[in-house]
């Protein structure tokens, strides 16, 4: 089979039984997919997708320490364009509906044979192949996108909204599709993306149709093609923003590498309330995509650019420093150490990997580690409790952690620390 069509999967379900039937019984590469992993719990799916970025992740829904819906929410943040497919039973339906709007390509019910998972594989594989084909696809000629990027470019480009009046820049948003009857105030963002061929940009006009598809899974958008890059106006409630924004910043790069073969570089401005803003935030989506090493796909936004603390190496000492004070609090995530630090997530991921030399997730475990670590060498404290002090609520999903990377279990660890303590007195 060509290998340009060849998607690679990482399969997660408790019974090991099942999942080691999945893993050998199946014809992986006959289908059209390489396996490139499994897990047993939700915990050690998450790293594998943080490690090998597939393009399915096909679980159970009912996982240990992380749920399948949480992982799915997860695995979301960290690797939007990855598709998850769910085996489960029947009563998990509504559970599953929960989970809907995160990448769920497929929902299948348990008990299912080898030959009827091959099948859904085969249909899984042919909508994947529709979504890639989708993203290269180009526009067909007369379709509108010419009069559109008139008008855009004389929104976002020339300022035309500052100087025309609140009018005529309604009607030209209106004609292009930015603006629509009722739904409140919405706000604006502008995305400015380009591939790169060395340290130059290199970006087709067709790449304008890919960006303005893949926006329209999360936001309202309109995308134009500009000399270099695709310029696009991005329109959302704010939640919607606090949502979707990071996400699609991140699908973008992993969409483009994934299924064109370019690196994908995005510059993104903050959010204004209304179009008159438009020219200033296309500028400051221009210099985040300016900013940084030129040469390295992702995402840029304004806002991490300022203040100096926001620098690659000292934003990570930060993030280190903070992650040692709330590393207790069992709801801590990636989302939330970037809101204490007023970056954005994909960012923050970025500047962890690459200056403490491991993903956040693993960061994290490891600081709870050493921390229990010490707690059960120092205090006589409950093996809950110790749990507890560590940000885990759940002293089952503790106890495997601690013996994932202590290589014993806590109990074990303090019984061996009794009997050392024992022959020092002796």
């Amino acid at each position: 089979m060509d290998p340009k069509t060849q998607y690679t999967v990482v399969v997660a379900d408790d019974e090991d039984e099942l999942r080691e039937a999945v893993c050998t019984m199946i014809p992986w590469e006959e289908l059209g997919f390489r396996l490139a992993g499994s897990a047993s719990n939700g915990l050690d799916a998450l790293q594998l997708v943080e490690e090998h970025g597939p393009d399915l992740l096909l679980t159970d829904i009912r996982m240990p320490f992380i749920s399948g819906t949480e992982l799915a929410r997860q695995v979301r943040e960290v690797r939007p364009m990855t598709n998850i497919a769910f085996l489960s039973g029947y009563d998990d339906f509504e559970y599953a509906q929960q989970a809907i709007r995160y990448n769920i390509i497929s929902y299948m019910l348990k008990p299912l044979t080898v030959k009827g998972l091959e099948e859904e594989l085969r249909g899984i594989h042919q909508k994947i192949d529709a979504q890639f084909a989708l993203f290269r696809q180009t526009p067909p000629p007369g379709d509108g996108t010419d009069f559109r990027t008139g008008i855009l470019t004389a929104l976002v480009l020339d300022d035309c909204a500052g100087s025309d009046g609140s009018a005529q820049t309604e009607a030209y948003a209106r004609q292009c599709g930015l603006l629509r009857d009722g739904g409140g105030r919405p706000c604006y963002t502008v995305m400015v993306s380009a591939l790169l061929e060395g340290d130059s940009m290199d970006t087709p006009p067709s790449f304008a149709a890919a960006v303005d598809r893949l926006a329209a899974k999360y936001l309202h958008s309109a995308s134009f093609f500009a000399p270099g890059k695709v310029v696009s106006v991005l329109v959302g409630e704010p939640a919607a923003f606090e949502e979707y924004l990071y996400i699609l910043a991140d699908e973008l790069p992993q969409m483009a590498g994934r299924v064109l073969g370019k690196r994908c570089r995005t510059g993104v401005s903050r959010t204004v309330d209304s179009l008159s803003g438009l020219h200033d935030a296309y500028r400051e989506a221009m210099e985040a995509l300016r900013q940084g090493d030129r040469t390295e796909a992702g995402a840029q936004f304004i806002g991490d650019l300022e203040p100096a603390v926001k620098g690659g190496s000292l934003l990570c000492r930060r993030a280190l420093e903070v992650l040692d004070q709330h590393y207790m609090d069992a709801s801590l995530s990636l989302v939330s150490l970037s809101e204490m630090l007023d970056v954005s997530p994909n960012y923050l991921s970025a500047c962890i990997k690459r200056y403490a030399k491991e993903t956040f997730i693993n960061t994290l475990i490891r600081k709870r580690m050493e921390a229990a670590r010490e707690l059960l060498r120092t205090s006589g404290l409950k093996i809950r409790e110790v749990a507890e002090r560590c940000g885990y609520t759940d002293q089952h999903y503790f106890s495997y952690c601690f013996k994932k990377y202590c290589g014993e279990s806590p109990n074990s660890m303090r019984r061996r620390l009794d009997v050392e303590k024992a022959g020092e007195k002796t």
